[in-house]
């Protein structure tokens, strides 16, 4: 997912939720950046003083781009392409962690010789070069293209009556005893090396299900390979893949998660699962938001977005949906009926998290962006694909027909949800990011649609810069709750534990 760091008088309202930041705190001591069994660096995303030893930074930039916008009339064929689902067997690992799998993909550069720049003793202060840097605007026009693909038949309208929906007894929110980062998941310098493996240089989110008993499925949003630079996002050009996944059947996370496969569609590549158009302003990417099980089907929630704001932090989508595999995740076919749309921007169930218990799946979502507020649905597990069927809870009863007048689970914004049941303690988990708080934070309740406690900090972006995220493994506990944090500039996905104390 390329979610961006964190007018009117409303602008101003949405600008202040967005980028208000506590008083900064204190950066921890300097610490040289992790560094994996193989020796390879990897990134530290924790706030820190700089390098002592490091040389001063330059007081002015060598160059200043100042952006131009572009229009550009872009043809768009329409309907959209089928998508490529080729698809390849993982090549084994070598049993020497260090030895990558394919060396003819991509093999580790020998180390360049450290380079000695000459610095200029004069006062003279070098004034920085301004450079006009031309942003093309897409304006999409569709064109007639070729065949799509086969169209799908609707299924047949389900009204469902009006059902009560009070909530349940309030309970008190966990205690967190301690936090800490176990480790770097994805990326240069991982334990995973999922550059040399996959091609995944940068990538983020990470979110889970349970495939089958013993196996998570892990999920990405836009993944980059060579030529991925940190700073963000990788350019369009480094081996943009829109979402990638990932399996694991390591249970012990205390030292942190193996990655044992990743769906490929050539050896030691990271195939995309669910294609998008990759045109700014018609559909720029499709993200995953959530992903689980049902029998032998797997499901996954995505949102189509149409651009990336300007505003960090902000997007707007076309539409959230629902695919599904019966190949156990290795191909994956979008629903073309299971789509909440956008209209205007207002759409309730853009960025949704499913979650199947008992007789239904249950829904929570978000609109775009990180400012908007939860709703919850809930549809029958056998009509999971059929949008007419879902009741939204509507003031204390489920209702159908009303996903835009859904309530609020609880009180404040929140983005990028994550929600599990835990059985042992019979309570639900909820970990999002509230950007107003600068905090990714979790709550727990008895029933899904409450009531829900108060906020428990687990991450502060103070420590963590530009932290968001926070997907719990499906494994967690009550006591011991395991979540994937993303940070923006190394732009990859770290696992972190948090040890809970639950109220007595």
């Amino acid at each position: 997912m390329r979610a961006r760091p964190h007018g009117t008088a409303a602008l101003g309202v949405v600008l202040c939720a967005i980028l208000a930041v506590p008083a900064q705190a204190v950066p921890l001591p300097w610490a040289p950046p992790p560094v994996n069994a193989c020796g390879e660096t990897g990134f530290d995303p924790v706030s820190r003083l700089p390098d002592p030893a490091a040389p001063p930074l330059p007081a002015l930039p060598p160059t200043i781009d100042i952006p131009i916008w572009v229009p550009q009339l872009t043809p768009v064929p329409v309907p959209d392409p089928p998508h490529d689902q080729t698809r390849v067997a993982q090549v084994p690992l070598p049993s020497d962690p260090c030895r990558n799998p394919c060396p003819q993909v991509r093999d580790t550069p020998e180390p360049e010789p450290e380079r000695v720049e000459e610095t200029s003793t004069g006062s003279a202060v070098a004034l920085p070069r301004i450079r006009l840097n031309p942003e093309i605007e897409p304006i999409p026009i569709p064109v007639p293209g070729g065949e799509g693909e086969p169209a799908q038949e609707a299924p047949a309208p389900v009204i469902r009556p009006v059902e009560s929906g009070p909530l349940g007894a309030p309970i008190m929110p966990a205690s967190v005893e301690s936090v800490r980062l176990v480790e770097q998941v994805t990326g240069h310098g991982s334990a995973n090396r999922t550059d040399m493996r996959w091609q995944v240089d940068g990538t983020d989110l990470g979110l889970f299900w349970e495939t089958e008993p013993g196996k998570v499925a892990m999920v990405f949003g836009d993944t980059f390979g060579e030529g991925w630079a940190y700073g963000g996002a990788g350019a369009d050009t480094a081996d943009w893949r829109s979402n990638a996944l990932a399996y694991s059947t390591d249970r012990d996370l205390g030292d942190g998660i193996t990655i044992d496969s990743m769906v490929q569609d050539s050896a030691c590549h990271a195939a995309e699962l669910l294609g998008s158009r990759k045109i700014k302003n018609w559909e720029t990417t499709t993200i995953p938001t959530s992903g689980f099980a049902l029998g032998k089907r797997q499901f996954m929630s995505y949102m189509s977005v149409n651009h990336w704001s300007k505003i960090p932090g902000m997007w707007l989508t076309n539409y959230g949906g629902l695919a599904y595999s019966d190949d156990g995740g290795q191909t994956w076919t979008k629903d073309q009926h299971a789509r909440w749309e956008n209209m205007f921007g207002l759409g309730r169930f853009q960025v949704a998290a499913m979650v199947p218990h008992g007789e239904y799946v249950y829904m929570f979502g978000t609109p775009n962006g990180r400012i908007g507020v939860i709703g919850l649905a809930r549809v029958r597990k056998d009509d999971v694909l059929n949008k007419t069927a879902y009741q939204y809870w509507v003031d204390g009863k489920w209702a159908p027909a009303a996903e835009n007048s859904a309530t609020p689970l609880v009180q404040g914004t929140a983005s990028e949800l994550s929600v599990r049941f835990d059985a042992d303690s019979q309570q639900w988990q909820m970990v999002y990011l509230d950007s107003a708080a600068s905090q990714i934070v979790l709550r727990t309740a008895g029933e899904p649609q409450g009531a829900w406690t108060s906020a428990v900090p687990l991450v502060s972006t103070q420590m963590y810069p530009k932290a968001y995220g926070g997907f719990i493994h499906p494994w967690s506990t009550a006591q011991d709750l395991y979540f994937t944090m993303s940070a923006w500039d190394s732009y990859n996905v770290y696992l972190m534990h948090a040890r809970l104390r639950p109220p007595r």
